[in-house]
């Protein structure tokens, strides 16, 4: 890997193990020293993990890949709007490791451990190394949950990182809710295949295999992290024909501008990624410095509309705070208009929709 020639001597040489002490970002070269007793502090209340894939990738600890990771005073400050459970999580959980919003979907979280801990993360106040997992028992109470609601059609695991789990365990996660007559589509959310990708072996791949509708979601934020490492662990998941959908979160200094955006999605796309969705930041508390507003989010999709597939054109969405459900930001482009409507094409353009236009719009084939 070529490293920036900015960069102090201390970060010349990867790390082989993952960083997760003030003293290992030191040694890194990744904080500056004047900077420890603040970030101690920061890590008294929030979990590091950098594993060395990931690592690898930071060229500055203010580039795109380092501030997703790399632990910041301005994490101490909490803004008035900032709440520690601002999806109201635990409000929906009516039993341990359930997550119960929307009618005919769960989420099930069998552990608060992942490969690295991102310092935009809405659930930053639950996850960490000391998470561990729901143990026997709390499981089989989840998966009980799970089957006294045949409502429930899809399952999501998420976590934490449900690809943090063995093989072993994973797959008898899978296989218990496959038992279930009523779920027919199982999702797992995961960070591994970009941050962890040796995580990935043929084992694991195996333990995702069922006869539901498997679907993995990988969250990425910049096009960096589609290293060959990285395309190479999603290969195992896709030859198991599992299906892989890419999700981001908007975020300043990491994927704030057009370019940055269509370079991501771009990457998913060559990846065999269908960009899903792109979050309007979660209000944690601590992550007010990496906050875009709404209105320049939509600017910035805007902006990619025309430049890049159809395929690679996610849903910018909000989880209202307070645990009210996600709902697309646009951008739109109809528009009331003196009689009727109008459309905005990419380039800015609006165009009136009359009686005649407006049902061939509506009706007429698509390309994209």
């Amino acid at each position: 890997m070529t490293r920036s020639v900015n960069l102090p001597d201390s970060m010349s040489t990867p790390a082989r193990r993952t960083l997760r002490r003030v003293p290992d970002l030191l040694d890194a070269g990744l904080v500056p020293p004047e900077a420890a007793p603040v970030l101690e502090d920061v890590a008294r209340r929030y979990a590091t993990a950098i594993p060395p894939a990931f690592y690898d990738l930071i060229q500055a600890p203010d580039d795109p890949i380092g501030r997703q990771v790399i632990p910041d005073a301005a994490e101490l400050l909490t803004a008035p709007h900032e709440r520690a459970d601002p999806i109201g999580d635990d409000a929906l959980s009516p039993v341990p490791g359930i997550v119960h919003r929307y009618a005919d979907r769960a989420l099930l979280k069998p552990l608060l451990v992942c490969p690295l801990y991102c310092r935009f993360c809405f659930r930053r106040e639950h996850v960490g190394p000391d998470g561990g997992v729901l143990d026997d028992d709390a499981l089989a109470r989840a998966l009980d949950w799970l089957r006294a609601h045949p409502a429930i059609r899809e399952v999501i695991l998420t976590g934490g990182d449900p690809l943090m789990l063995s093989p072993r365990r994973l797959g008898a996660i899978v296989r218990a809710l496959g038992d279930m007559a009523h779920v027919t589509t199982i999702r797992v959310h995961s960070r591994v295949p970009v941050a962890d990708p040796g995580r990935i072996t043929g084992e694991l791949a195996d333990a995702l295999e069922t006869d539901r509708a498997m679907w993995l979601v990988v969250h990425a934020n910049h096009a960096r992290e589609f290293t060959p490492a990285a395309r190479a662990a999603l290969r195992r998941i896709q030859a198991r024909a599992i299906p892989v959908l890419g999700q981001s979160v908007l975020l300043r200094g990491v994927n704030d501008s057009t370019a940055a955006l269509e370079g991501l999605f771009r990457a998913m796309v060559e990846a065999r990624i269908k960009p899903y969705y792109l979050h309007q930041l979660d209000p944690a508390p601590g992550t007010a410095h990496f906050h875009v507003p709404i209105a320049e989010g939509r600017r910035l999709l805007a902006g990619l509309r025309g430049r890049v597939t159809g395929l690679a054109w996610p849903t910018y969405t909000l989880d209202i705070p307070g645990g009210h459900g996600k709902v697309p930001l646009g951008p739109d482009y109809l528009e009331p208009a003196a009689d009727g409507l109008a459309v905005r094409d990419p380039a800015g353009g609006l165009h009136k929709l009359d009686a005649e236009s407006a049902p061939n719009l509506a009706l007429g084939a698509r390309e994209g």
